[in-house]
């Protein structure tokens, strides 16, 4: 075996792990990326930042950032460097080329054409992995390849091929450096959706890519995208309250204690200690806030900005919302204030009395003590145009904005590029909207979603 170091990894805790050609690379709890092995090429010179996914091909690597871009770095003999811009949900480096999964579902490959393999069909798929000479993607109809066929593609097929139970996606990254084709490694699987669950529900929470929800028995579900287990909460009955962020959720106990899970880039999962009330974050956010119990407010994760910077902060606080780069609290007197990133006016001092306040992306919207909802901050999608009517509730999403009006009804408006604004008929009690997304409790009890689904963290309306 040629022993360059790549079964050696350095010192530390990794939440994923992704094999190569002759080097490795792992995301560590921190949401950096760490490689080993043979370092010709720089396929070991990981870039800074924080990162949720990483994939180590041949030689070259590529990772998912939190922002959704993708980075790669090594050899880029075929321009499987050159990635294209906008936001992907998943990432997979192949032997010479690449592939990423939009958050579309579409698919999108670069570098080494030569067999066809970075010729991606049209569709909406789950999962995407690149191998040395062909792709392979999984949907919900099954599992479709394309590009050069090798011994073992029947193989792959059959290993790809979705159960009742699980779904896996085969590692076919490995190659020789020459250009040889030696045989691909053993697949392995990529993180599970978590099914949907069916039971009665009184919050809910839309993510990034995930969904979570307080059953009125005090017990929490989660489903969608489970990458660093975002949609495995823990086990108890005593939850209260819960907030999702872009790839983390927290919960606030009865004891007044806050646990979260999932990614924990910047932190984000290491709640501080103490008693809360509140809590809250949003499908952009990489941050926390929460209200303790002498009103005073504290946030986590995710700094830049001064997002989580509470120390300026004077008076007590009921509720509080953090989103992409700022957040807002509301005052006991009824007064919103926010505090972050100022672009576009998104922490810009609001006047009037307010009973809730929800941040999203790059705006902020907010509830009157009169039923009115104002929305301030960007407004490329309109998501601050804000819908007339008397409302009960209000949630910011990433680009759209949902409110439950005094009738029950669920009214969206702004971003409807994945139909998160096209609200499923009923009669609500809650809403929440996640980043492409958006779920309401009906007042049955009930949960119904609609939007993006590639991750199944919007079902159809599901009975107690």
């Amino acid at each position: 075996m040629l022993d360059y170091g790549q079964t050696e990894p350095p010192n530390g805790e990794f939440s994923a792990v992704s094999a190569g050609y002759l080097h490795a690379c792992g995301l560590m709890t921190t949401g950096e990326v760490a490689c080993w092995g043979r370092a010709s090429f720089n396929r070991t010179n990981a870039p800074e930042g924080i990162f949720t996914q990483v994939s180590a091909g041949t030689t070259h690597s590529c990772a998912l950032r939190e922002s959704g871009a993708v980075e790669c770095w090594g050899l880029n003999n075929f321009g499987q460097l050159d990635s294209p811009s906008g936001t992907f949900s998943q990432i997979s480096a192949g032997a010479w080329h690449s592939c990423g999964l939009r958050e579309s579902g579409a698919i999108e490959c670069w570098g080494d054409d030569r067999h066809d393999q970075s010729n991606a069909p049209s569709g909406r798929y789950l999962a995407v992995s690149a191998g040395m000479r062909h792709t392979c993607t999984l949907s919900r109809a099954g599992t479709r390849c394309w590009g050069g066929q090798d011994d073992r593609l029947p193989e792959l097929i059959a290993e790809l091929a979705p159960t009742s139970a699980t779904r896996t996606v085969a590692d076919t990254s490995s190659g020789d450096e020459s250009g040889s084709t030696p045989a691909p490694p053993t697949p392995t699987p990529t993180p599970t959706p978590t099914p949907t669950p069916t039971t009665t529900y009184t919050a809910v929470s839309a993510g990034g890519f995930h969904t979570c929800a307080l059953r009125s028995t005090g017990t929490l579900d989660c489903w969608g995208n489970n990458a660093n287990n975002r949609a495995t909460p823990p086990t108890g009955s005593d939850f209260t309250a819960l907030a999702a962020g872009n790839s983390h959720t927290c919960a606030l106990r009865s004891s007044g204690a806050i646990v979260c899970w999932g990614f924990n880039g910047h932190s984000r999962t290491t709640a501080p200690s103490g008693s809360f009330t509140a809590l809250g974050s949003s499908s952009e956010a990489g941050h926390t806030c929460a209200v303790a119990s002498g009103g005073g407010v504290s946030c986590w994760g995710a700094s830049g900005n001064g997002r989580t910077d509470t120390s300026t902060l004077t008076g007590t606080f009921t509720a509080v919302s953090a989103g992409g780069s700022h957040s807002c609290g509301l005052r006991s007197t009824g007064a919103v204030h926010c505090w972050g990133n100022s672009g576009n006016d998104r922490t810009a001092a609001q006047t009037g009395t307010f009973t809730a306040v929800s941040v999203g992306g790059s705006h902020s919207c907010a509830l009157r003590s009169t039923g009115a909802i104002v929305c301030w901050g960007l407004n490329t999608n309109s998501q601050t145009d804000v819908t007339a009517g008397t409302y009960s509730a209000v949630s910011a999403g990433n680009a759209h904005t949902c409110g439950v009006t005094s009738a029950g009804a669920v009214v969206c408006w702004g971003s409807n590029a994945n139909s998160q604004t096209a609200v499923v008929a009923g009669t609500y009690s809650a809403v929440s909207a996640g980043y492409a997304h958006t779920c309401g409790i009906k007042t049955d009890g009930t949960i119904a979603c609609w939007g993006r689904d590639v991750e199944d963290q919007a079902p159809a309306t599901r009975s107690p």
